[in-house]
């Protein structure tokens, strides 16, 4: 774990790298100021950036309030860009025979915004869209695509889902049917003969190759979804006997989102190219092989293959798929097909910010404050009054266990009676600054006992933060997920608190208590002490799957949601705003409709108007003031 004694020896420009690693996951898009403030760059043009703090005084003229989901779509675009000139650099480096088409998995992030900035940004590379259900499909059909765009259509289908994605192809749409399993095939013959339509089929293929990671259950021969090879045979026979042999044009594979080790998508496309090879040679004329998604997201800068990183670029990507392809289909002497690739949380996870804005901050014990003074008639809290005074760097050890001896007699005593509250306050606070001590003192040692450095952990001041976990960054609650997490000002003073974070959910899993570092997981992160100029803290690279994941908990909306452009000369533009949800809005969502609530509340206060409670004046002020509360943002305004 991190220490803060390493901080003294660090100049204010070292301490946002070292401490919070922007260099490390910021990936160009995010740096910090002279001024210590983080900043942005949509073009990774270090020139080209703003200060997080301006775009927040430009929110808050605009009476906008904390908490914000900030996005910067330049950042998409440059996503975009980057990972197609990856595979057309690969293609040409290899003199590969065939093309990269990419589609974007919806499922990633669904915000119409969102999807039609993609849309346009791969308009050029005819960029197209991957849906898995019927909702996300009638999304899709209203979207501005590029004529030879694909849309591949996977997951669960049923009639209405095939007919709508059959007559896509009617209204300019290039859908292919991805056979998921067996039924699949029986109900695309039934709908297909019914409509007299002849759809562009693709099959998934479960190979035994898996991902690594948080998602590795995702592939490999238990996954939810493909076929198997003795599958795979049967599905080419029935569709031979059917006469849509011919309609087979893509086989897809998947081995799990957030791939974190280069050497397991090498295996994977490996296994993946034979198959297509040897289906090749079987006569059926398949021309896409769709590798899926996988490609993942250096959550911690660390470059490695641990959870929240990967060990190996955007191009090395690239190349491995290209390389490997190419090399087997040559050793099999068959036509190399065009690589469609489904890499969604690579291409938005950086363009979206999350801000949150600390309410206060708690310490175990008083944090400092002395209890007032009371009489002392207790021998055990007397000797820790000793252990305070007295400790010091040589025998800090010691006085640690003593006072971990001294703090079971105090519960002890309180519960059979024998103490009273103030003495049993007065010891649990000596017992909290005597812990203090102990871990200033350890600091100086050559080797720190781990029993310190949990210490410090469990002495972690907790910072209340303005948002809901589950609403905004539910990864890390439902997967331990790492987002890299720091103050939006003060980058260059030295931090003075370990802390966690803890959201205004009334439960007790609402907060975050591991923080990425460049070797280990930190249990507490570094903060400042906050004092009477608003705190921010910024939670990047949220981009991917957190909206679409984001649930009501204790009713809490989605967050204010602001759009920003940065000009050439590095000028911010509020391009957008999307308002939170209203108390209104969450509500009606759990089956509370506007009308009803305001009926209901009328009621209430014309029955204690009837009791004389309230007059009438009061009655219509609480009416007015209960329908502008209900307009009002889920989250705290002050």
């Amino acid at each position: 774990m991190k220490e803060l004694t390493q901080v003294l020896r660090m100049s204010p420009s070292e301490i946002p790298h070292r401490i919070y690693g922007v260099e490390n996951w910021g990936a160009g898009y995010f740096g910090v100021s002279e001024q210590g403030c983080l900043t942005v760059h949509p073009t990774r043009n270090p020139l080209m950036g703003v200060e997080f703090v301006a775009l927040l005084q430009t929110l808050a003229q605009r009476k906008v309030r904390a908490p914000y989901l900030l996005r910067f779509p330049q950042i998409l675009d440059t996503q975009i860009k980057e990972f197609h000139e990856a595979f057309r650099n690969s293609i040409a480096e290899y003199n590969y025979g065939a093309r990269h088409r990419g589609v974007f998995p919806m499922k990633v992030n669904q915000k119409r915004s969102v999807v039609e900035r993609l849309l346009e940004a791969g308009h050029r590379y005819e960029y197209g869209l991957e849906v898995g259900t019927k909702a996300e499909l009638a999304a899709a059909l209203t979207l501005k695509m590029h004529p030879g765009a694909l849309l591949v259509c996977n997951g669960v289908k049923d009639r209405r889902y095939l007919e709508w994605v059959m007559i896509s192809s009617k209204i300019g749409k290039n859908p292919v049917i991805v056979m998921e399993e067996m039924s699949d095939l029986k109900k695309i013959l039934e709908v297909s003969n019914a409509m007299q339509m002849t759809p562009t089929l693709g099959v998934r293929v479960r190979i035994l190759s898996r991902g690594t990671g948080k998602w590795e259950e995702s592939g490999g021969e238990t996954s939810k979804f493909g076929l198997n090879t003795i599958q795979l045979l049967d599905c080419l026979k029935l569709a031979s006997d059917s006469h849509l042999a011919q309609q087979l044009k893509m086989l897809h594979f998947h081995i799990g989102s957030q791939i974190t080790d280069i050497r397991r998508i090498k295996t994977a496309i490996k296994e993946a190219a034979r198959v297509y090879a040897k289906v090749q040679k079987m006569g059926y004329p398949v021309a896409y092989l769709n590798v899926g998604g996988g490609l993942g997201v250096d959550y911690d800068g660390s470059r490695t293959a641990s959870d929240c990183s990967v060990n190996y670029s955007m191009q090395e990507f690239a190349n491995d798929i290209v390389y490997t392809i190419n090399e087997i289909c040559q050793s099999e002497n068959v036509p190399p097909p065009t690589i469609v690739t489904e890499s969604g949380r690579a291409v938005v996870a950086q363009h979206a910010v999350f801000v949150t804005n600390v309410i206060r901050t708690l310490s175990p014990g008083l944090g400092g404050t002395e209890i007032p003074g009371s009489r002392v008639d207790s021998e055990v809290v007397r000797e820790m009054m000793d252990l305070h005074k007295d400790i010091n760097p040589k025998n800090f050890r010691e006085y640690y266990h003593d006072a971990l001896q001294h703090r079971e007699e105090l519960q002890s005593l309180f519960n059979l009676g024998y103490l009273n509250l103030q003495n049993r306050a007065h010891g649990e606070w000596l017992f909290w600054e005597i812990c203090r001590k102990a871990i200033k003192f350890s600091k100086s040692m050559k080797q720190r006992p781990e029993e310190f450095a949990d210490l410090e952990n469990i002495l972690a001041s907790k910072f209340i933060c303005n948002f809901s976990v589950f609403q905004s960054t539910p990864d890390t609650w439902a997967l331990d997920q790492l987002f890299p997490i720091l103050p939006v000002t003060r980058l260059n003073e030295e931090p003075t608190e370990h802390a966690t974070l803890c959201d205004i959910t009334c439960d007790s899993d609402g907060q975050i208590d591991k923080f990425v570092d460049l070797r280990d997981v930190k249990q507490a992160l570094e903060l400042h002490s906050v004092n009477s100029e608003p705190y921010y803290l910024a939670i990047p690279l949220v981009g991917g799957y957190q909206e679409s994941l984001g649930m009501k908990h204790n009713l809490l909306g989605s967050a204010n949601e602001a759009h920003f452009l940065i000009d050439d000369a590095g000028r911010p533009h509020l391009d957008k705003v999307v308002r939170g949800e209203s108390l209104a809005q969450v509500l009606i969502s759990a089956g509370y409709p506007t009308q009803t609530l305001l009926e209901g509340f009328g009621q209430v206060l014309t029955g204690a108007q009837t009791q004389t409670k309230i007059t009438a004046e009061e009655k219509e002020a609480l009416s007015q003031s209960f329908e502008a509360t209900l307009n009002s943002y889920t989250y705290l305004e002050d």
